[in-house]
Order: C-alpha cells, then sequence, then structure tokens
C-alpha cells in the first residue's frame, strides 16, 4: 500500500533445530506452515508488490529452547550469546545433507506459499551458513573447511539447491555481510567478503548486502550517518553483473537516488525507514518529500524487538497497531466539533497531540512556554551526537504549518488564569517532566553540601558546563547518563561515570549501541566506576559504596550530576483539576494529561500516548 517494490520477510526457520525462540520468528519447517505465511504473500501482492522469504538456519545462535533439539554448527563449540552453557554438534556429512533438504524442502514451501523471491541467508554472523564461512568458527580439516572456497561451499550449495528446487518461478537473492569489522579474523569488503563475492558472482539472481554484526548493520544516528554502507558495499556492483540492494538507514530521496545513479545500488533496501514510515516510497512518487516521516535512528523498534514485545517506533506511533488496533498510519477518523483545544506544553506529546486532533477536525492552539517547540526533544538533540532526534519536531511542526485550523503560540506560558480565560471549551496539558533536582534528591546526598554543586541533566542541557572533576552518578540506565558524561568531558571537565548496576548504560545494549557508547566514553578519558551506590557527598568528597562488598571508594569532586528519576510537571493539571465548579463556569468541559506529565517514560512513550489520545478523544 506504500509504494514498496518488495516486502521482505525476517528470518523464517526451515526446521526444528533452527529455533531462535524467544526471539520471534516466522516458519517454513512443516506443510503446515505454508498457509500461515500465504496470508501475508496475498495481502503484499494485493498491492502489486512482490514478497521475499528469507529461508534461515541461525546455527550457533539457535539454542533450540522450545524444540529441545540439539544445536548444530560447523564445528563443536559454545553457542553465540547464549545465556545457558551449551554447545552446538559439530555437523557431519549427514547433517550437512539433512541441512540442504530442510533448506530445500522450506524453499518449495516458500513457492507454495507464493513468495516470489526466495533468500538464502549469510548475514549478520547469524546464519549456519555464514559460521561455516568464518575461520573463528570453522575448524573442519574436510572439503568444507579450511581454504575459502571449502568454507564457502555450504553456502554455494544452498544456492544450488534453492535455484534448482524453485528457481523455474522465483529469483533466489542472496542477502550477505560482506563486512564484519574484525580484521583478518573476519570477513572484509576488500579482503575475504569480496572473495566470496568473486566465488559465487553470478549465482543468485539478486546480491543483497550489508554488514555484520547486527549492531554494525543497524547503527544508530548518534554513531552514523544515513547511506553509512556505501563504502563497504559499493564493490559488489563492480565485481557482479547480478543486480545488488544494500541498506543503511536511508531517509533521503537524494542519498537514494545517487546511490543509484553512481552504480553503488540497483535497488534501495529499508527497514527502519519504512517503520517510521510506511509510505515513504509512495510520498516519493507523488513529490511530496517533505511529507516524509523519517527515521531517527534511535533503534527502539530494535529495543523491542530484543525485550521480545511488539515493535514500537519513535517517529511512529502507529507501528504494530494498524492489526490490533486499526489504526492507518497516514490517516485518523475524522470527527468535526465546534469545541475549541487548547494544548498546553509544545513538546513531543503535546505536538503529536495537537497534529492528530487537527487531522481529526478539531482546532487546535498549541502553547509552549519556550521560544522554540519541541520540549525536551530539542534540549536532548542538543547532545553529542543526536541531532536527529531533532526531527520528531520538525515533522510535527512542518505537518501542522499545513493546517488552517492550527494556531501555534510559542514563547507563550500560560498561568491558571490564561487557560480559565482562554475560551476552550477543552483543554489538554503536556507540560512534560523535569529531571530530580538538587534540592529533592534523595539517598546519599548531604544536607549541607551547596544546592550549585549538584547539578541535574536539565541544568546540562540548559547550558551549564561546569569543570573541574565531575562526578555523574547514573541510576537510571538510559541513555542520558552517557550522553551527559560524554557532553561534559568533551567540554574539558575530568568526568567520573559511575553507576550501581553492573553495566553503565544497560538499556543501550538493546538499542545495540552500549559497546559503542562505553568505548567512545573510555576513549575520550571517562573514568567508568561500576557496582557503586552513591553514599554520601561532603567537604567536596563523594563516597561511592560498592554493591559487591569492596572497599568504598572516596573520590575528590567539583560537582555531582545525578541522573536518576524525572518528576512529572503537572501542577497546572491539578489547580485546573482542584475546582471543577469553576471549570464549568468558564466552559471547560474537559482537562486532561498527555505525555511524560502524566509518567516521564521514553520519546516514544510520549508521542504513542498523545497518539492515543488523540485516537479516542
Amino acid at each position: 500500500m506504500g509504494g514498496w517494490g518488495v516486502v521482505c520477510t525476517e528470518n523464517i526457520e526451515i526446521s526444528d533445530d533452527a529455533d531462535i525462540s524467544p526471539y520471534p520468528a516466522l516458519h517454513l519447517g512443516h506443510d503446515r506452515d505454508i498457509l500461515r505465511q500465504a496470508g501475508m504473500v496475498e495481502l503484499v501482492h494485493k498491492h502489486g508488490a512482490l514478497a521475499g522469504a528469507e529461508l534461515a538456519h541461525l546455527g550457533l545462535y539457535s539454542a533450540n529452547r522450545t524444540t529441545r533439539r540439539t544445536s548444530i554448527g560447523p564445528s563443536s563449540r559454545l553457542l553465540i550469546e547464549s545465556t545457558e552453557p551449551v554447545q552446538a554438534r559439530a555437523m557431519d556429512k549427514s547433517d550437512i545433507r539433512t541441512l540442504r533438504r530442510d533448506h530445500r524442502s522450506a524453499a518449495l514451501r516458500a513457492k507454495a506459499a507464493g513468495f516470489d523471491i526466495i533468500y538464502v541467508y549469510a548475514s549478520h554472523n547469524l546464519s549456519i551458513a555464514s559460521h561455516f564461512l568464518a575461520r573463528r568458527f570453522n575448524d573442519r580439516t574436510d572439503e568444507y573447511g579450511g581454504s575459502l572456497e571449502n568454507r564457502a561451499r555450504l553456502l554455494r550449495e544452498l544456492l544450488e539447491d534453492t535455484k534448482e528446487a524453485v528457481g523455474d518461478r522465483c529469483a533466489v537473492a542472496l542477502r550477505f555481510a560482506i563486512e564484519e569489522f574484525l580484521g583478518p579474523d573476519g570477513l572484509t569488503h576488500d579482503g575475504e567478503g569480496a572473495d566470496v563475492v568473486e566465488l559465487l558472482k553470478d549465482l543468485p539472481d539478486l546480491w543483497d548486502v550489508n554488514l555484520s554484526d547486527w549492531s554494525n548493520d543497524s547503527q544508530t544516528s548518534r554513531f552514523s550517518e544515513e547511506g553509512y554502507q556505501e563504502p563497504f558495499v559499493s564493490s559488489v556492483k563492480r565485481i557482479t553483473g547480478k543486480p545488488v540492494v544494500g541498506v543503511g538507514r536511508f531517509t533521503s530521496p537524494d542519498t537514494m537516488v545517487s546511490q543509484v545513479r553512481r552504480g553503488v545500488l540497483d535497488f534501495i533496501g529499508a527497514a527502519r525507514p519504512s517503520i517510521a514510515d510506511p509510505f515513504l516510497p509512495k510520498k516519493i512518487a507523488e513529490g511530496r518529500i517533505d511529507d516524509i516521516r523519517e527515521c531517527i535512528g534511535c533503534n527502539i523498534c530494535l529495543a523491542c524487538e530484543n525485550s521480545f514485545v511488539p515493535i514500537r517506533c519513535t517517529q511512529n506511533p502507529t507501528m504494530m497497531e494498524e492489526g490490533r488496533a486499526g489504526w492507518h498510519p497516514e490517516t485518523v477518523p475524522i470527527r468535526r466539533s465546534d469545541d475549541r483545544v487548547l494544548i498546553v506544553g509544545g513538546g513531543p506529546a503535546g505536538l503529536e497531540c495537537a497534529l492528530s486532533l487537527a487531522r481529526r477536525g478539531h482546532h487546535v492552539t498549541l502553547a509552549e512556554a519556550r521560544d522554540t517547540f519541541g520540549g525536551r526533544v530539542s534540549r536532548e538533540a542538543s547532545l553529542p551526537g543526536i541531532a536527529a532526534w531533532s526531527r520528531v519536531r520538525d515533522y510535527r511542526l512542518g505537518q501542522l504549518g499545513k493546517l488552517p485550523n492550527v494556531d501555534l503560540y510559542p514563547a507563550s506560558r500560560m498561568e491558571l488564569g490564561d487557560i480559565l480565560g482562554f475560551g476552550a471549551a477543552r483543554v489538554v496539558i503536556a507540560t512534560g517532566a523535569k529531571w530530580r533536582p538538587a534540592s529533592m534528591q534523595r539517598d546519599g546526598i548531604s544536607s549541607v553540601v551547596a544546592v550549585d554543586t549538584i547539578l541535574t541533566p536539565d541544568d546540562v542541557m540548559d547550558g551549564q558546563t561546569p569543570q573541574g572533576r565531575i562526578l555523574v552518578h547514573d541510576t537510571e540506565g538510559g541513555y542520558m547518563g552517557g550522553l551527559i558524561a560524554e557532553k561534559l568531558q568533551r567540554c574539558g571537565a575530568t568526568v567520573i561515570f559511575s553507576t550501581p548496576a553492573l553495566t553503565h548504560s544497560g538499556f543501550l545494549a538493546l538499542t545495540l549501541e552500549q559497546d559503542r557508547v562505553l568505548r567512545r566514553l573510555t576513549s575520550l578519558g571517562v573514568v567508568m566506576v561500576s557496582c557503586c551506590e552513591l553514599a554520601g557527598v561532603t567537604n567536596g568528597q563523594a563516597t561511592l559504596v560498592s554493591t559487591l562488598g569492596a572497599d568504598p571508594l572516596v573520590i575528590a569532586i567539583d560537582h555531582i550530576v545525578v541522573v536518576a528519576d524525572r518528576l512529572p510537571v503537572d501542577g497546572l493539571a491539578k489547580q485546573l483539576r482542584s475546582d471543577p465548579d469553576r471549570l464549568v463556569d468558564v466552559g471547560i468541559r474537559s482537562v486532561n494529561t498527555v505525555g511524560d506529565c502524566v509518567a516521564p517514560g521514553l520519546i516514544a512513550h510520549a508521542v504513542y500516548a498523545a497518539h492515543r489520545f488523540a485516537r479516542d478523544f
């Protein structure tokens, strides 16, 4: 419906010993699975697109927790990233024949389900074909080990088997990670990665190329620009005469067209951008470039998948609600009303609420106390590396500017009297939240410490850049602690970054950037201290007590930034609700709250809550 030429599944398990639970996966290991996949294919074909099936056995990642089959791999070794101390069995020739048969059978089932493109998967360091290719996993001495040609033998056989089975009607694609960023220990785009392309160059009908592992392939905007994979994948078209598709968090049509015109790629692949805007191709085709809801590269979508829950998106609050709740990404039900709506607070929740209510047909006034709209989005986007997050603000402001039934008032702080006298029948409070201030810090802060010694992330985002030795103590475990530490270190301070957790910024493991964040902070000279509670601050010293029973750590500090929790800014809402009779007297029919002023969370939570409110209004 959105104009995509091809819609591909994610990994489809080909057999019972390819089980990656609890991660979600599709299945084509049994004939009963055909009908389930055929429904997706039918809907894709309904809109004129082709359907692609990514068949995969994830080898050393397949712990088979549900099927309880023995894991298999090229060699006997521990499973990769398993939470259990379980090893895979080294595959013998019979196992290889069984794997090939299972893959061929899954390809035939995919064909029966109506898929047009059948994938062989050797990407992200996730598949058994990738594990055979990698010397670090493959220590075989038979014809499937040793030389690159031998290590690529299984991949070649899977491609040949698949083409023989379904090539009469289906295209056969190879999804291949050409660069692993492991130097001589892995595939490199100018070494063995390119050699694999040379070995197999004319065998697939389509090369789908990317980077390995997943954290490299799906980098956040904090660490890469769109189209960042070009230097690594551009050589593929020089080797093969077959068409090439690639990814790279593309959001700008100019970048996409440039890579096609310059012969880097033939087709543009998009996963995260299609989540942020499922109608991206249609908007390009219709020349509505300004209407594209661009991916901000925050990887909240990946965090959800890694948490085994339905995907959400910061930019697109309808993601995964299309079927469950019937939400269309581009339209909301029209409900004409003479009630004027006043929204107080122009952050992510206020902007989304205003846009969705206005699209429904309400006359909306949006008042923001600061000179600019965006709230926490604008403030956080000023921190190192996440300027792209401002797209949450910019997209909504751009869309609001096109609507005649919206009035925008920046630099307009609304007090109780202002709201009561405004004349709006409906009032929505979206005033956000503030980081807990120094005067309200809890455990570990001595009452004798000067208030200006203790700062919050809000202080730093407001422009305070204290010098000297600064302790950033993070009990939240999200992205903010690392951003504040990086900001202050770059501004010339000496930063000690402490946390009571086992590791810093634990949430970022879900967004696939924790290791990058910690490496960057270490390279900048930030001192990392984990497993420590802040026990006290007095006389220019902070005492950190180990949660593991080690001796306390006393460090000299000039300032402390505490990244703890946030307080909802809900004073206006409480004032309004305290006198219902007065609301009736002035004609206010309802007072509602949305976003962080209800319960602080991620930006994605605020946007979703506001969108849901507007649909239910």
